[in-house]
Order: structure tokens, then sequence, then C-alpha cells
């Protein structure tokens, strides 16, 4: 059995992280396109947000405002490293601001940075670093009755699905599941 939320946020560093075609349900994808290496070119970027309009896909471009005003993207990500106010005085009047936290101190920023949804790391443990601190299901739930804004990232992979249920928030993010595992995305489709 798998576990339905009003919006699935996939984190992609390329645009080859995702097969766009396989996506048939309309307004609940948001895309988060987090490339620090610029691998993708411009006008690959225009056609991939083109179609994620035609599929009523949003698009989200993390930490840079103007490829996310060239792109015509419905806002701007906001990594947990990035403590600017900058993006705020210029925003368009219409971006919708998501960002990541890991801790109380980041959600306080990002709140001031004006984030409408705010993506909060770890939910459970993750494959990279064992020795990581997570927060688990009831930590991260007593977390959503202080800000409702909050989305569980980290973590989540096939196996854990099911525990998604008993989250009480309104999505979920995945980022390496997409990639290892494009399976699990099927699923979401």
């Amino acid at each position: 059995m798998f576990i339905f939320k009003k919006k699935y946020y996939l984190i992609i560093e390329s645009i080859k992280d995702i097969n766009l075609k396989n996506i048939k349900k309309r307004n609940k994808f948001v895309i988060i396109y987090r490339n620090s290496n610029n691998i993708d070119k411009e006008e690959n970027l225009l056609i991939f947000r083109r179609i994620c309009k035609l599929k009523s896909i949003e698009f989200f471009v993390a930490n840079n405002i103007n490829l996310a005003v060239k792109l015509s993207s419905d806002g701007i990500y906001l990594s947990s490293y990035n403590k600017s106010l900058k993006p705020l005085s210029q925003k368009k009047s219409n971006f919708k601001i998501i960002g990541s936290a890991h801790s109380n101190k980041e959600i306080f920023t990002k709140t001031q940075q004006g984030c409408e949804i705010i993506i909060f790391s770890k939910l459970f443990q993750v494959d990279y670093d064992k020795k990581a601190s997570f927060l688990g299901v009831i930590k991260f739930n007593n977390f959503l009755k202080i800000n409702k804004k909050l989305i569980p990232l980290g973590g989540i992979k096939a196996s854990k699905l099911n525990q998604l249920k008993i989250i009480m928030s309104e999505g979920f993010a995945l980022k390496s599941e997409i990639k290892k595992k494009p399976a699990i995305s099927n699923r979401l489709f």
C-alpha cells in the first residue's frame, strides 16, 4: 500500500534525473532544480520547463534568481546555507519561495526569507552517513505542530513509504532515491 499526499517534491541535479513522460497526475508534483555544476544547457532547461508547464508541474530553481527569471519558473528554492535576504527584494511578485532547513535556527531564517514551504531534513537515517542524527516520525510531527509549512526529506526510501502515513505534512520530498531507484518515483506517478 502507498501513502498519498497533496504534493511530492522531487529534488533533481540534472534534467536527466527524471523522465517527465512518466508523470500523469496533474498539480501533484514540484520539481526543484539544484544544479550547481551547470551541466544542463539553457535551451534544454527551457524545453524541460515548457514540458513542466504543460503537465502542470511546478518548477523551482535553487539559489539562482537570474536563471529562475529566465526560465519563468514558479519560484526559487533557497538551500539551508543560503542566509541572504537579497532574493526577497529582487523577486517577482508571483514567485513562490521554498527553503531548506536542518534546525530550529534555520527554520527561523527561512521564515524571515519569506519561504512558503520549508523542506526539513533528516526524517530517517540516511545511507551516506549512518552516524548522523535524524528526527523520526514523532519528532517531525512535533515540529509540525509549531510550523505547518514543513515538508520531510531524508532517508525516505521504498521501504519507509508506509511510515509516511502518520506524518501530518501535506507532502514529502525525495532527492537521492529518484536517481538510485526510479521505481520509487514510478509508484508516485
